[in-house]
């Protein structure tokens, strides 16, 4: 969904034509600092519990001011302090002037910085889940609803025996569902980073509760739990290991990956004209080619499936360089490359239902190519119906070899239709089994169990996959741009 923009400055575009409003909304600064502002009352509420000199007042008093963010002042700070936490601790102070003394007590940066970004991470899971399970339904029906088409399946993009259009979607799928085990595995091994200290010791809470370790883990837990988590890291330094990034932007690489050979594959099959994606009335293919129905959905899906698989490299070299117990130049880089990996993982989401709620398909065309190709195929049943007629197996096969070799020239040399069969129909020697012919031909005969495994996958591994998303499958989606 596209937002408002300032033209005169550089927009992310995966903000400006491609995320959704919730994920956009997910890493914005308001959600940032507004969760640092949450969890210093979480840490202060702990604090407060657990006996230090902090009144509800305070507590109120922050509690009310959450939301209340004064961005213009926080950046003066900044501009002054060069330290973002410095400029947000005294802006929160300034409108909570009761809490100021015992905002951010006993902590440092990374309890705030570290642990919003595994709660926007956790977040940014809960989005991308139910869009995810969307896209897999919304494959599972039209695998379905095409399990006994037959086709040409490909390998080396040589047509090689027949499948089904349903079965080929199925492969697209059993993709889909790893990618939604992973991210669920991902999410539910987010830990919060927890209240440390400035190198994951404890030491300043130790002092603040007066050598007390059982308040220290107490405070620990409180702050935990408020913040909707079930654990929290035991060890750490300054920051939670930067291998958590590696571990979330690890499954959206795989997810784009996925998404790639997908939308690489439908592409494919436009160009045969067997399956495009959805293509809308008014929609213009080229500026110069009328005629064009250029798959620009499944394109754009490739361009940022791209752009996804390279992100990942990012928390890899990130987590590899940092020194002893922190190094700061994981700051930067990490500003950009979680935001934009879960973003561009909206926007391939949103684009790839949209893609699976169009998808057409051309069952004449699907048939024409089946029938350029299943009389060559078909040779071997051939052969086997006329041995059981009484023929000699290896004369039988240079009958056959040598009507093929001739049929393969006419398609190839003078760009007819293979005539295989009007060959053997002609053929003395193939007289015992022109009657058999249509069905020794019958495209379904020759998928095997495509339409069985189609149904049972679904049955067995999809629709458990995704029970528990059933509240959340209602919705189109409408691209904007």
């Amino acid at each position: 969904m596209a937002s408002q923009v300032d033209h005169n400055k550089y927009n992310s575009p995966l903000v400006s034509r491609y995320a959704s409003k919730d994920m956009i909304y997910n890493f914005s600064d308001q959600k940032k600092f507004s969760t640092w502002r949450r969890l210093w009352t979480f840490l202060a509420k702990a604090e407060k519990e657990l006996g230090l000199d902090i009144s509800d007042d305070q507590i109120k008093e922050m509690e009310e001011n959450i939301e209340k963010i004064d961005f213009i002042k926080a950046a003066e700070e900044e501009k002054k302090t060069r330290h973002d936490v410095m400029a947000h601790v005294h802006t929160f102070g300034i409108c909570s002037p009761k809490a100021d003394g015992i905002i951010h007590l006993g902590t440092t940066s990374a309890y705030v910085g570290d642990n919003t970004d595994i709660i926007v991470m956790r977040d940014a899971f809960d989005l991308l889940l139910p869009k995810l399970a969307r896209c897999i339904q919304r494959l599972s029906h039209f695998a379905n609803q095409f399990k006994d088409l037959p086709c040409l399946s490909y390998t080396h993009l040589q047509p090689a025996q027949l499948c089904t259009v349903g079965k080929r979607a199925c492969i697209w799928l059993q993709d889909l569902l790893m990618d939604l085990r992973n991210l669920e595995r991902a999410q539910k091994d987010l830990r919060f980073r927890g209240v440390k200290g400035t190198t994951g010791t404890q030491a300043s809470f130790l002092a603040l509760f007066d050598g007390d370790i059982d308040m220290v883990h107490k405070l620990d837990d409180l702050v935990t739990q408020y913040a909707g988590f079930k654990s929290h890291f035991l060890i750490c330094g300054q920051t939670y290991t930067r291998k958590v990034d590696i571990d979330c932007l690890s499954t959206l690489a795989s997810l784009g990956s996925s998404v790639h050979k997908i939308c690489t594959d439908i592409r494919l099959l436009a160009n045969f004209k067997e399956i495009e994606e959805p293509f809308e009335k008014e929609q213009i293919g080229s500026s110069a080619m009328p005629y064009k129905r250029n798959p620009m959905r499944s394109e754009r899906c490739c361009a940022l499936s791209r752009h996804l698989m390279c992100l990942i490299q990012d928390p890899l070299m990130t987590q590899s360089v940092q020194w002893m117990e922190r190094s700061l130049d994981d700051s930067a880089n990490r500003r950009i490359s979680i935001a934009e990996s879960f973003l561009t993982a909206d926007c391939l989401l949103g684009t790839l239902q949209n893609i699976f709620e169009g998808l057409v398909v051309y069952p004449k065309v699907i048939e024409r190519r089946v029938k350029q190709e299943l009389p060559f195929m078909a040779t071997e049943n051939i052969i086997m119906a006329m041995v059981k007629a009484g023929a000699n197996r290896q004369v039988c096969h240079e009958e056959i070899r040598v009507l093929s070799q001739e049929a393969g020239q006419v398609v190839k040399q003078q760009g007819l239709d293979n005539d295989l069969v009007e060959r053997i129909k002609k053929s003395d020697y193939f007289k015992p089994i022109h009657k058999h012919l249509d069905s020794l031909l019958d495209p379904s005969t020759f998928t095997g169990l495509a339409p069985l495994q189609v149904s049972q996958f679904i049955t067995e591994e999809v629709e458990p996959a995704i029970k528990t998303y059933s509240k959340c499958m209602e919705g189109k989606s409408v691209l904007i741009l």
